[in-house]
This record gives structure tokens, sequence and C-alpha cells, in this order.
């Protein structure tokens, strides 16, 4: 664990971003920077999003991000590298707040957060704001999703290149990306809704890609991680008494368990959906009230809806519109291969 406290204390010292509350304002992005100029009739967009994909794995890089959200900010440092026996290695830190850190070994992801104790997961990819699917390749979401080359403009101080993923229905949001033209790397990215407004968006504050692993990611190859957390067999794939019924297309079901609110201690059935860009989890759990109304909040994209019907409450959390998330939560049912 002092290899690990070591590591945590490097990135604080090497973050060039100011990790003040009240400093938001100057880091939204001002749009007229952004402003696309006419693409190219020929310009194809999926070229630009395997660059894209092909510079996450690959480049060694140190990067500070914030998402911009509500009017307010959370600010970020992103490390990436690849060691000379080709295993990457990668570190995220939140830097408002209770202290968030998560790093990662080749297949090996590590959790710090604040009370408690650091836990590893085998996994290929961290868990953060920027979308899992942009370092693998987006030809999986050919089916839901339109791929549009828009135009070039200026971000971070670079030429950049804007990318348009649009979803082919009204259920989901739009994702714009800003590629740096050099390199292929992500300078910006929004959700946007159908009208174009803009809900939520990551800007790149630094960026800084060399040849070699920077001192951050030397202290993490020699850092012990915790041991690997062993998930019993069969844990996400478990039969539940609910069951949801609609999902716009492309949704897939990643997980299914029951466990119990960390908070109240009240059992609660979980189901996770992902359509290869957003994730949708899906909780059911019985409810005090017997009926209760439909309430949600927006947190910039992410919307969380619940409502209660004949005593049982169901949520819905996603960076989907709210009345996708409405239809979701309406088709929850009972398990009718559990009926007596």
């Amino acid at each position: 664990m002092k290899l690990i406290s070591s590591l945590l204390l490097l990135v604080t010292i090497s973050t060039p971003v100011a990790a003040n509350e009240n400093s938001s304002a100057p880091v939204v992005a001002n749009e007229n920077s952004s402003t696309p100029i006419a693409a190219n009739e020929n310009e194809q967009a999926e070229p630009w999003l395997e660059r894209l994909a092909n510079s996450l794995q690959t480049l060694n890089f140190s990067t500070s991000f914030v998402v911009v959200k509500n009017n307010q900010a959370e600010p970020y440092h992103w490390f990436h590298g690849v060691d000379q026996s080709g295993n990457e290695l990668e570190i995220l830190s939140l830097l408002n707040g209770p202290r968030r850190d998560v790093l990662r070994k080749d297949n090996i992801v590590s959790y710090i957060e604040p009370e408690l104790p650091p836990y590893s997961v085998s996994s290929q990819q961290i868990t953060g704001p920027i979308p899992a699917v942009l370092r693998e390749g987006v030809t999986t979401l050919a089916q839901t999703y339109d791929f549009i080359s828009v135009g070039r403009s200026r971000v971070l101080g670079r030429p950049a290149q804007l990318i348009r993923i649009v979803s082919k229905d009204v259920y989901r949001y739009g994702h714009w990306l800003w590629l740096d033209q050099k390199t292929g790397m992500l300078l910006k990215l929004a959700l946007a809704n159908r009208t174009g407004q803009l809900l939520e968006q990551i800007q790149f504050t630094h960026l800084d890609i060399t040849t070699d692993l920077g001192d951050s990611l030397l202290q993490l190859q020699q850092t012990t991680l915790p041991k690997v957390i062993e998930i019993p067999a069969g844990y996400q794939e478990q039969v539940l008494q609910w069951q949801v019924k609609w999902l716009p297309e492309g949704f897939k079901r990643l997980n299914a368990n029951r466990h119990r609110i960390s908070t109240t201690k009240r059992p609660v059935e979980f189901m996770l959906f992902n359509d290869g860009l957003v994730d949708v989890s899906v909780y059911v759990n019985p409810s005090e009230d017997n009926q209760r109304a439909t309430d949600y909040v927006m947190d910039g994209a992410t919307v969380v809806l619940n409502q209660v019907i004949n005593g049982f409450e169901v949520s819905v959390v996603g960076k989907i519109p709210a009345k996708t998330a409405k239809a979701i939560a309406d088709s929850v049912t009972l398990n009718a291969k559990l009926a007596p």
C-alpha cells in the first residue's frame, strides 16, 4: 500500500490543472473556437474513429480534462502509456472532492476510493467519463448510430476534425467528437440532443504526447496492485424476479444480480444494459409506498428516474432522454418464468 500512496502523491504533484471548485468558469469551451469549417465531401468519419481507437491504445500521453455539466466542472488527470513489453499502463484521477483514482496495468484495474479498501478487477478498460468503445473501434455501433464527418475547427490550439455519432432513433443522444488532426487523439467530446443542444461536455485543457513513459507511469510499473476480486460464477447472470420488456434497439444485458443497497441495506435487483456506447442501469426493490408519481432529475446528460407502482420502486439511470427512461421503467414486469 505504501507504493500506491507514493504513486498517488506523484500524480497530484504532476497535475498542472488547479483543482479549485471556483475555477470552473474559465474551462468551459468557447464554442467559437470549435465552429466547424465545411468538410471535404469525400471525408469519411470511420477512418477518423479508427485513428482515435489506435491513439487511445498506443500513444504515451498525459492529459487533463474537465467534465462540464450544470454549470459546474469536474477536473480529471489522465495518463496512458505502453511499456517495452507492450502492456498498457493507465491512471485516471478525479482532482476535486474525495480522492478517487483508477489504476490499470494491462488487464488488471484497481480502484482507490474513499472509505473503501483498494480493490482490483480483471478488465481491459477503466471506468470513467470517456466511453470505452472509443478505444475499441465503433463498428459495433453501426446498427444504431450514423457516423458523420462535419468539418474542421480549432480546439486546444490544435487543428481538429469534428465527427458526430448520431442516433438513428429518438431514444438516445448524439456524441460529438473533436479529434486532433495530427494524432487522431480526442480533444473534446459533447453529448447533444436531437435539436443540437449540448447537455454535457468533456473539454481537454492540456495534452502532452511523448515517446517515453512519464514518471507517474514508471511508478505504476513498480506498484503492487491489490488482489483481484474473484466474482462467483453466475453472479452476473442471475435469474431475477423482475425483467425489462423494452429497450431501444441495440441494448444488451451485461449484468443481472441481487444485492443490498449500501445505505439502507434493503435488497434490490439490478440489471445493467449497454448499446456499445451508453450504459443504462435498472434497479427494482420493495417500497414503503404503494404508489408514487414518477419523478426524475437530470445531471448533465444523465437521467435518474424513479417511480413506485404496486409497492415496488423502479429506478432507471443512464445518459438517455427522460422519455426513454420512462418507457424502460414502464416495461418492467414480473418474470413470467418464475410465476406460480
